[in-house]
């Protein structure tokens, strides 16, 4: 099957296979429904939905599940070039959790389909997007003029949260009420669940109260009592005429809001996404002089690996080697 007939993005598979409970009739394991609620829970719903769009384009393009290296490999040479290899990556980490599910050995593991992967990454190199961060300058930018009306008021306490807890955009969408308690200092936000915390051990990120325009608590507050919001999700739509309803935001909501404030302040916004609150928080702290320990601290980041990255890319000039030699004075040349 050639890429003319890839599949419509939008459309899902009707092949489901093996990630929910409707899809474990294909599994051929004795007495599978005790153990089908299990299997699914195992996963976000939102990995479950990208596994089984991924399988389903998979099947669609004329594989099937058993598939052998051979037609996996194949697959990913057809769309070499067309498709970043990071994408090829997350068709991969599908392919493989559905034969794994279903009993079958992964294909994937195989050196075949590991090189060849590896290759398309040597021929077809792209340069990394590295999305910028939001600024505190950004935010002060944003608030003395741009917002207006009850999408302002939940717009402020939707960017001051997100930096200031140095949360993922779904870690927003996903708050509710229920998941924030006020306390005379600030407030503690529970995140139940996240990116990396697929186990639901949770964690509770606090928010100092600030004597500042830029405090995150007021913020909320002010939001919470504005919307008449009392329980379930705390950042919903706003439509033109100012009603609130039902219905959460999206992750895609959070990041045209964050670009929409960023084209008003006269930036481009292409390179910001809902991912630039966090990293403006990891940014903004590293520039402040906090350790890396305090940074985790607050992001819930398990390594120093990616908050290291924005530290090094914020002292790029100020701990660079050439500002160094400038700042070394003729008399310590002499000695």
């Amino acid at each position: 099957m050639h890429l003319n007939k890839w599949p419509d993005r939008g459309k899902q598979s009707s092949n489901r296979i093996g990630f929910r409970n409707d899809s474990l009739k294909n599994a051929e394991s004795p007495g599978h429904q005790s153990f089908a609620k299990f299997l699914e829970a195992a996963y976000s719903s939102a990995t479950r939905d990208v596994y089984e769009r991924e399988v389903g384009y998979f099947i669609r393009w004329g594989g099937s599940i058993p598939a052998t290296p051979e037609t996996i490999a194949t697959y990913l040479a057809e769309h070499a070039g067309v498709l970043a290899s990071n994408t090829l990556s997350k068709k991969l980490a599908a392919l493989h959790r559905a034969h794994v599910t279903l009993g079958y050995e992964s294909p994937v593991r195989t050196d075949l389909v590991r090189n060849t992967l590896r290759g398309i990454r040597r021929i077809h190199f792209r340069k990394v997007r590295r999305v910028k961060p939001l600024l505190k300058k950004h935010l002060e930018a944003i608030f003395f003029s741009h917002l207006h009306g009850l999408q302002g008021v939940r717009d402020r306490a939707l960017l001051l949260l997100g930096f200031l807890g140095g949360f993922r955009r779904s870690e927003l969408t996903n708050l509710e009420v229920e998941d924030v308690s006020f306390r005379d200092s600030g407030m503690i936000v529970r995140l139940n669940r996240s990116k990396t915390d697929q186990q639901g051990e949770g964690r509770d990120v606090p928010i100092p109260k600030l004597d500042s325009h830029l405090c995150a608590v007021k913020a909320v507050k002010e939001w919470l009592e504005a919307s008449g919001i009392s329980h379930g999700a705390i950042f919903r739509e706003v439509d033109r005429l100012g009603t609130v309803g039902t219905s959460k935001l999206t992750n895609g909501m959070v990041a045209r809001i964050i670009k929409k404030y960023i084209k008003k302040i006269g930036i481009d916004p292409s390179d910001y996404s809902g991912h630039s609150l966090r990293a403006g928080l990891v940014t903004s702290a590293a520039i402040a002089g906090a350790a890396e320990w305090q940074i985790r601290k607050q992001t819930g980041h398990k390594s120093n690996e990616m908050v290291g990255r924005y530290i090094r890319q914020s002292e790029m000039f100020s701990d660079n080697v050439a500002t160094m030699i400038a700042n070394f004075t003729a008399s310590k040349w002499s000695k």
